[in-house]
């Protein structure tokens, strides 16, 4: 089990790889080094845990973005949208901003 260098600009792996997996070195330029060990050490991480959280938030945030995605062309019929009808939701749109903010 390699554990992180606190204080090389190239993070190593640590405990969260599974045991077997290869590891991977990689090669940070070291300010963007010192900013994730920065980052890594505010929330109590190694740089690996925060690299591995940090792609697992972008992994959840693409599933997100599919889901919706799916979700919007599943919805039912398509809209026709014009000029037109960017004019209405303007208006509706600025008609509920006047009867939040009259309030």
């Amino acid at each position: 089990m390699l554990l992180p260098n606190r204080w090389s600009a190239t993070p190593r792996v640590d405990r969260l790889i599974p045991k077997g997996s290869p590891a991977m070195p990689i090669t940070i330029d070291p300010k963007l080094g010192a900013r994730l060990r920065e980052r890594a050490e505010a929330e109590g991480l190694t740089v690996s845990a925060y690299v591995e959280k940090l792609v697992s938030f972008e992994q959840s945030a693409e599933e997100e973005l599919e889901t919706l995605a799916l979700e919007g062309l599943n919805s039912g019929d398509p809209l026709p949208v014009g000029l037109g009808y960017w004019e209405e939701k303007h208006r509706r749109l600025d008609e509920r901003l006047e009867n939040t903010t009259a309030r």
